[in-house]
């Protein structure tokens, strides 16, 4: 059985449930350097995309964080 990595978590996650945000990486898999992950993924061939999403915070406001998604393939 092979040892499970923030790599391999990440791709059983976005497989599952198509995006994930830097908040959701923490709280759902422990992962607090979401970005070194996804940039060590991209570098392996995956095609993950990125874009900018704007979220409410606890404090009224909207602030803009990035959300992962793999890419389709053609």
């Amino acid at each position: 059985m092979k040892k499970e990595t923030h790599k391999t978590r990440l791709m059983s996650y976005l497989t599952t449930y198509g995006r994930i945000t830097q908040r959701e990486s923490t709280e759902d898999l422990g992962n607090t350097r979401l970005s070194a992950t996804i940039f060590s993924l991209r570098e392996d061939g995956h095609p993950i995309k990125s874009k900018s999403i704007e979220v409410p915070t606890r404090f009224g406001r909207n602030t803009i964080v990035t959300e992962y998604s793999l890419s389709k393939v053609i």
